[in-house]
């Protein structure tokens, strides 16, 4: 997609693009952030000749559909980081870790929940029933209905992918 067709897109579009983004999630601030995320991720995008078609023939149902993908990122990454504040909120005062330590760990958990969206749900389901609920690869399969190989692979594919986040 040229610039010069994504220049368009965003001046004829973005105000409706906020204005509906504030309608659904009620907070201006959001709208304004969430708005300005799908032109960017509609220019890091823009490789594809497909993405072109699809934005100028229906323009506002290709940004509704990025929009969507981006305020389900916005309310995972809050579910995400108010666990972790609950988490937080067990431990002693002492304890706690500095503002900036909490920081680095909570975008640390996003890059993780971020990687394990990537994962079939198979592959996903196997790891957190592994890491969270610390079933055994047998009660897994049970659970899944697959073979404990099944599993295993799973597993495999889902550390590899964690891997990545290793610096």
């Amino acid at each position: 997609m040229s610039t010069n067709i994504v220049h368009h897109l965003y001046l004829d579009h973005h105000r409706w693009l906020f204005n509906w983004l504030n309608r659904k999630l009620g907070d201006s601030a959001d709208a304004a952030d969430i708005a300005q995320d799908t032109f960017i991720r509609i220019i890091h995008t823009s490789t594809n000749e497909n993405v072109a078609a699809d934005a100028i023939n229906e323009p506002r149902a290709y940004l509704t559909v990025v929009a969507k993908r981006l305020v389900a990122n916005l309310y995972r990454r809050r579910v995400l980081e108010k666990a972790y504040l609950d988490s937080l909120a067990q431990f002693p005062m002492t304890a706690t870790p500095s503002l900036e330590h909490q920081a680095l760990i909570l975008e640390t958990l996003q890059e993780i929940d971020g990687l394990l969206d990537e994962l079939p749900p198979k592959v996903r389901d196997a790891f957190l029933l592994s890491q969270l609920d610390g079933l055994t690869y047998a009660q897994i399969a049970k659970q899944l209905n697959v073979s404990e190989r099944s599993v295993k692979r799973y597993m495999v594919q889902a550390m590899a992918k964690c891997i990545l986040l290793m610096p």
